[in-house]
């Protein structure tokens, strides 16, 4: 009699917290949830919590891939498994996708109430684990361009082929800021600006999601790693970051809380911890400002076995069963579990012990759904093949090859030695000239990308680029070094005897995450000495620096007469070069960090005045080349910078306009920069910030306005109780070598608070 009244308590008290709910958010598909989760058992519940690599379910023999019968069954009918993720061993063909994301929901539908399955993947610069895709620019390259319209681009034609892929959850954008050069991920992210990266973030998951993520061409994006991911202290992937509250908000929230505003509907937690504390187990950061503050409302999901890691790796969980108490009380929604069923069976225990209680998981639960029932996976858990014409056109590759192009950042250019001309005598060297691994970089048809060369053999090398351009004829080539060891420099010199311009190659192979830890943010002392032997030829150098982070290359880049930052610029990265080499195309690109000079000299360009240097000190902030630093083949003019008023007030918007002239010989494109700047104020502000961008195409001889609105909000910091705030004062806009000066106003003073 006691287990039924329990059980009879049990059940009232999830309707009351279900009606509780169905109050709070009144959508039609609000309603249909709530109404499936009051069908759901415990376990159907926890198993839509719980998501799992596609090794579980798979196997893999000969090198043939397929899902195996029994493991499929085995996660859907006995644990009731509400997503997958990954791919098993490297890209598949469209049709395989097919096939396996069609077995994985017809096992979901003969589940009890036929909930379909949410695949999920790291589509981070197109479908990367989809042969014949388009592989875009990784996102560093896409920042470089500094143009919001491609990014949105891009990110329609990715959602486009995963989706005709069969895979509705996009693993992506990174919203990390890149804030730390030696990090392996860098080049994930769109740079190191805040303003920048929540501008292009939010561009791109506009992209990805359109007006109705329902629809067959589009996915649901997942902002990562939320927060703090990418300013470690050691720099090395998945290790502690100190991160002071107001540092956090200042810089690493702006572009988490931007991707709320613009729909992003799942979200994947950073692996770190942050001022000793893991983020997976940080009920401050996933509820109370997550949900309490940015109000985000979709998936959180964990990284890769990360709850399991609070008990191996940060040792706040004295068991696994406690990892999992703590991080679903913190917020966690959905377990990237990812290898087996601990979390499952760990999880209905804590609410049967009263550890974790049912609304938690109720909430996880309605979270998941709704997800699933905006991307139509109730009517459409799979999309139809003939549906997807457009994958991999020449359409969508020109869009890669337009993002490749104005990603190219030239960063010297020498009495004009480019572009070349095409009747020259070019050698090609270097260890990145004759590889598809340092065009596309890590995620790219494998995690670390390392068979790119053999999914992408159709596709352009350097080398290969060149060769198509003037003629094999022009060109010889010798690899010079490898990526940390010298090859036969005595060839390369004899080679460029007989050519008139050397294009020397350099940077590094894919990589990612762990796997690309270095001690040393220099470039391999092997291929500096390439570049020191080239240079004693007297023949100049072209240096193009292929790499996904700045490496400090400032010996090697000493001797050359032109410098080009490619990142890694994805499958048309080759083809965009070549272009720019030879005139085709003209560099519009601008750096989206700063490229440090030495490796012990590491400061963003939004440093305080204190590292400036003074007089006394002559190691203040000198870098290589500052951030948004770009070259052109043309020149270009600014003039009659104009604010519309000296005064701006709280509800007021200042509106800035300033001319731009292409005063050169050829067509060009300039990425116009605002930055502010404040004179004094209580927390001692940056030396300048980046406020607004706009990209802007010009012919020889025109000029063209170019408008931005500021209000005082835009000119908001985060104070030392975190609190933002816009202090009265003097303020400095700068956009080129244009400068104005307003006052800010305010009848309405906050106090420290953060309170009028």
């Amino acid at each position: 009699m006691k287990r039924i009244f329990m059980i009879a308590a049990f059940l009232f008290l999830n309707l009351l917290i279900l009606s509780a709910q169905a109050q709070k958010t009144g959508s039609e598909t609000d309603k249909k949830v709530d109404a499936l989760i009051a069908k759901m058992t415990l376990e159907e519940k926890v198993g839509q919590m719980t998501e799992v690599t596609s090794d579980v379910v798979s196997t893999t023999t000969n090198g043939v891939h397929e899902i195996d019968p029994a493991k499929i069954k085995e996660a859907i009918l006995k644990y009731h498994v509400g997503s997958i993720l990954n791919v098993s061993g490297h890209a598949y063909e469209r049709k395989h996708w097919y096939e396996v994301i069609s077995a994985i929901q017809a096992e979901a539908g003969k589940d009890r109430l036929k909930i379909p399955v949410i695949y999920g993947i790291d589509a981070i610069h197109g479908v990367t684990y989809t042969v014949g895709s388009t592989l875009f620019p990784q996102e560093i390259a896409m920042a470089a361009t500094f143009n919001k319209d491609i990014a949105y681009k891009a990110g329609t034609i990715t959602a486009y082929e995963t989706r005709a892929s069969y895979i509705p959850w996009n693993y992506s954008p990174v919203l990390d800021l890149g804030k730390s050069p030696l990090w392996p991920r860098i080049y994930e992210t769109f740079g190191e600006d805040p303003y920048l990266i929540k501008t292009m973030g939010a561009s791109i998951i506009k992209g990805y999601q359109g007006n109705d993520i329902s629809d067959k061409f589009h996915v649901a994006a997942c902002m990562k790693h939320y927060l703090g991911y990418g300013d470690p202290v050691s720099g090395k992937d998945r290790t502690p970051a100190w991160i002071p509250d107001r540092y956090m908000r200042e810089y690493f929230l702006p572009p988490f809380a931007e991707a709320v505003k613009a729909g992003a509907r799942t979200l994947m937690i950073n692996s770190g911890e942050i001022n000793g504390v893991p983020i997976h187990a940080s009920h401050y950061m996933l509820t109370d400002v997550l949900r309490g503050e940015l109000h985000f409302d979709g998936i959180a999901v964990t990284d890769w076995r990360d709850i399991e890691y609070l008990h191996d790796r940060h040792h706040i969980a004295a068991t696994q069963k406690d990892a999992v108490r703590i991080a679903v009380n913190a917020g966690v929604d959905m377990s990237m579990v990812p290898y087996e069923y601990s979390f499952y069976n760990y999880l209905i225990e804590l609410v049967h012990e009263g550890k974790v209680p049912m609304s938690r998981i109720n909430e996880a639960v309605h979270r998941i759904l709704k997800v699933k029932y905006e991307l139509g996976l109730f009517e459409r858990p799979v999309g139809i093949p003939d549906d997807y014409p457009k994958f991999g056109s020449d359409e969508f590759k020109n869009v890669s090859l337009q993002a490749a192009t104005e990603a190219i950042t030239l960063l010297k250019n020498k009495n004009n030695i480019l572009p070349l001309k095409k009747d020259m005598k070019v050698l090609v060297t270097g260890p990145t000239a004759n590889t598809m691994r340092s065009l596309d970089g890590g995620w790219s048809y494998t995690w670390q990308g390392d068979q790119a060369d053999v999914f992408a053999a159709n596709k352009n090398t350097v080398l290969k680029a060149i060769r198509q351009k003037i003629g094999q004829e022009n060109v010889s080539y010798e690899p010079g070094a490898t990526f940390d060891s010298l090859l036969n420099v005595n060839a390369v010199v004899n080679a460029a005897k007989n050519a008139d311009v050397i294009v020397l190659c350099l940077g590094e192979l894919s990589y990612t995450e762990n796997v690309g830890n270095i001690d040393d943010l220099n470039l391999p002392r092997a291929q500096t000495d390439l570049a020191n032997e080239l240079a004693k030829t007297g023949k100049p150098v072209i240096l193009v620096l292929a790499e996904g982070r700045p490496r400090v290359v400032t010996e090697a880049e000493s001797h050359s007469n032109a410098t080009l930052m490619t990142y890694f610029n994805g499958n048309e990265g080759g083809d965009a070069l070549a272009n720019i080499l030879f005139g085709d195309a003209n560099p519009s690109g601008r750096l989206p960090v700063t490229y440090p000079r030495f490796a012990n000299a590491l400061v963003n360009y939004y440093r305080k005045n204190l590292e400036n240097g003074n007089s006394d000190d002559s190691h203040g902030y000198n870098p290589l080349y500052e951030f948004g630093f770009g070259l052109s083949y043309t020149t270009f003019a600014y003039s009659n910078l104009h604010l519309s008023k000296p005064e701006l007030t709280e509800n007021e918007t200042l509106t800035v306009t300033v001319d731009v002239k292409n005063t050169g010989q050829r067509e060009g494109k300039e990425s116009v920069l605002l930055y502010s700047s404040q004179s004094y104020a209580s927390i001692a502000p940056d030396f300048k910030r980046l406020r607004a961008f706009d990209k802007v195409s010009l012919q020889p001889g025109e000029t063209k306005t170019v408008t931005f609105k500021i209000t005082a909000k835009d000119l908001a910091f985060v104070n030392d109780l975190s609190k933002t705030v816009t202090e009265p004062g003097e303020f400095k806009i700068m956009i080129g070598d244009q400068v104005q000066t307003f006052n800010y106003k305010s009848d309405l003073v906050p106090d420290r608070a953060g309170k009028l």
